[in-house]
């Protein structure tokens, strides 16, 4: 059913986006792909793309969220606490052959809502331990790495409720497409050259103030001042990895992001769209910030899954980025709530609980953890991402003289 009405052209267009724009696969470099069962068509018709652009072997990852649940329903937590050896060798190899990595997205939000949550911790805890080495050499940019979508019946359900099935899987993938910037008649790999580089535009602009900080204000309630990194870089649509290759890390994006210090954020600031964790719906929360650490914390719905979130490991309670976006962006604009974070960052301003990037820091990707820690750097196992962007939200940079700037008013950019 998923791929059913959906056309060839825009299917194979979404392939060479996300295999040439998305990794930008080296030619004799080895690719991972990561999927569920459900978007085997997409992924194998992505493997042949990327041997056309001169891949050497492709890796499939297959996983099934379905038979996950059933194993989280019926195994000993004891089955969650450790992660088999042959796994971490496994991401350890594809470290060594400095791959490129395209994982494709279809998750079904609150698919997990009625799990024991102690058994996802230990499993999120173990894993985070674990894959640290292969987590690290994509969040430094060290080979290419993309996050691509397909609909999955589950997903098309929640946000098109009133639909039958295919219907709302339909209008998935035309959602999907749209903010993906694949249509019909164009180009797509043109349309991104040129998004990214309005994206560099403004990442430079905001470079060039060297902001100490940001003071978030809206009517919800959320007034915050982010503190920024020492030495931090704006960053936003393509990237190099260390290879060489540019990338783009998400696909879609409109964002332009950088690296808050760990230490200096305060307030108070209020979600504004659902956070789909472990596959639980978190919604309308708040968040205290003291000295860089949430202090205290309030969701109207699953709180205890937020607070499980928060208690992962000391970093979780402090953020890793802050995205500024405007109101007035294509997704937003589209109406459509997706519940999920790949494509809901990218229509509100967000932050990110837990682990930062190094390349927010000017020379980070070549900085030991150590190094970056005295720049403002946090690092933790998680990096959760939450929405809490707002049509009337007003951002004030603060320079280093104390001087004001206003950055956005009534939720978009005027700079």
């Amino acid at each position: 059913m998923v791929f059913k009405n959906i056309d060839d052209l825009r299917l194979r267009k979404l392939a060479e986006l996300a295999v040439s724009t998305g990794i930008n696969v080296k030619k004799g470099q080895p690719v991972v792909i990561t999927a569920s069962v459900d978007a085997a068509p997409f992924a194998r018709l992505c493997a042949e793309v990327a041997y056309e652009y001169g891949a050497k072997f492709v890796y499939m990852l297959w996983h099934d969220d379905l038979m996950s649940k059933i194993n989280f329903q019926n195994a000993d937590i004891s089955q969650f606490e450790v992660i088999p050896d042959y796994r971490v060798a496994q991401y350890d190899h594809f470290i060594d052959e400095k791959v490129a990595r395209l994982n494709i997205v279809d998750d079904v939000p609150g698919i997990f809502s009625d799990v024991d949550a102690s058994k996802m911790a230990a499993n999120a805890k173990a894993a985070g331990q674990a894959f640290k080495r292969y987590r690290d050499y994509s969040m430094a940019n060290h080979g290419q790495w993309t996050i691509v979508a397909v609909p999955s019946v589950g997903w098309a359900n929640l946000v098109f409720p009133n639909e039958d099935d295919q219907v709302a899987v339909d209008k998935m993938w035309e959602a999907i497409l749209s903010a993906s910037r694949v249509t019909k008649d164009n180009d797509p790999i043109a349309d991104w050259k040129a998004h990214n580089a309005a994206l560099e535009t403004r990442n430079n602009a905001l470079n060039e103030y060297n902001f100490k900080a940001l003071h978030f204000t809206n009517e919800l309630g959320t007034d915050l001042v982010v503190g920024l990194a020492d030495s931090h870089r704006w960053a936003g649509g393509s990237e190099i990895a260390g290879n060489g290759q540019v990338f783009n890390p998400n696909i879609p994006t409109e964002e332009n992001f950088t690296m808050p210090h760990r230490e200096n954020v305060n307030g108070v600031v209020y979600s504004t769209k659902p956070l789909d964790y472990q596959g639980v719906l978190i919604e309308d929360f708040k968040l205290e910030f003291k000295d860089g650490k949430v202090i205290s914390s309030l969701a109207k719905q699953n709180d205890e899954k937020l607070t499980q979130l928060l208690d992962t490991d000391e970093g979780s309670r402090h953020i890793g980025e802050v995205a500024l976006i405007s109101h007035d962006s294509p997704i937003q604009n589209s109406g459509i709530l997706f519940y999920n974070t790949l494509f809901d960052e990218n229509a509100s301003c967000h932050l990110a609980l837990g682990a930062a990037y190094p390349m927010n820091i000017i020379g980070g990707t070549t900085m030991s953890e150590e190094e970056l820690k005295t720049y403002g750097f946090n690092s933790s196992m998680n990096h959760v991402d939450f929405m809490f962007g707002s049509a009337d939200m007003n951002i004030k940079g603060i320079k280093h003289d104390g001087e004001e700037v206003s950055l956005f008013e009534n939720g978009n950019f005027v700079i």
